[in-house]
């Protein structure tokens, strides 16, 4: 657990500027008498941003960490504008949906996602791409920890919900995939000029869309 910027961001800091890349890591962020799950992301340049993760489930270390205190933020970088979230983020649908109205082109999220979390891998992460139109990067644990069993399967997820590329389930891997910041950008899509067009954020109706918007959670109706 170290502050941000602390000496694990400055070694980072170190390396991107050595190798000219960008990199998003996570660690414990203790921030005064408060203690989040943050993922990190550092370029060239230095430390570009931080997202303290907003959605705790009651599992293993978040059970005793902070709620995140900021907004979803969209960082502006070279290689394109980029949303991050954290793992359990992404069955929340609203989290992707504000990045993407905030301008992201890719999202970014690093997991820990455990043997019985392959709906998530396997059909969750395509479709937060495919229904926002937007480039997605999942990157998992692999191996074993403590008697848990982490999935592995990281993938690159294009801006149609195509799984361009996956890791092995067993194996740590570096995976690579080319996307094209146009296409995530291009959120209207026409199959057939006057007859089959549609917008997934013009065609929104967010004067609906209220009741996601409470605090409260609706008690079961009998």
């Amino acid at each position: 657990m170290e502050t941000i910027p602390g000496p694990s961001t400055e070694r980072l800091v170190a390396c991107c500027q050595e190798l000219g890349v960008h990199v998003i890591v996570g660690l414990l962020e203790i921030d005064a008498d408060k203690c989040f799950n943050t993922a990190v992301l550092i370029g060239p340049q230095g430390l570009v941003g931080k997202y303290r993760k907003n959605h705790l489930p009651f599992l293993g270390i978040d059970r005793f960490l902070d709620r995140g205190d900021k907004p979803f933020q969209v960082y502006n970088t070279p290689i394109g504008n980029i949303g991050v979230h954290i793992c359990y983020d992404c069955n929340f649908p609203e989290s992707a949906r504000v990045m993407v109205l905030l301008g992201a082109d890719i999202l970014a999220l690093p997991t820990n996602w455990p043997e019985g979390r392959e709906k998530v891998v396997n059909y969750v992460v395509n479709t937060r791409a495919f229904e926002n139109k937007v480039h997605l990067v999942a990157v998992n644990r692999v191996g074993s920890e403590r008697g848990a069993r982490f999935l592995g399967c990281s993938k690159i997820v294009d801006a149609w919900g195509n799984t361009l590329v996956q890791a092995s389930s067993d194996n740590e891997q570096i995976i690579y995939a080319e996307v094209s910041l146009a296409e995530a950008r291009q959120k209207r899509i026409v199959f057939k000029p006057g007859e089959f067009e549609m917008d997934l954020m013009r065609d929104r109706r967010p004067e609906l869309y209220s009741e996601i918007t409470k605090a409260e959670s609706p008690e079961p109706k009998s």
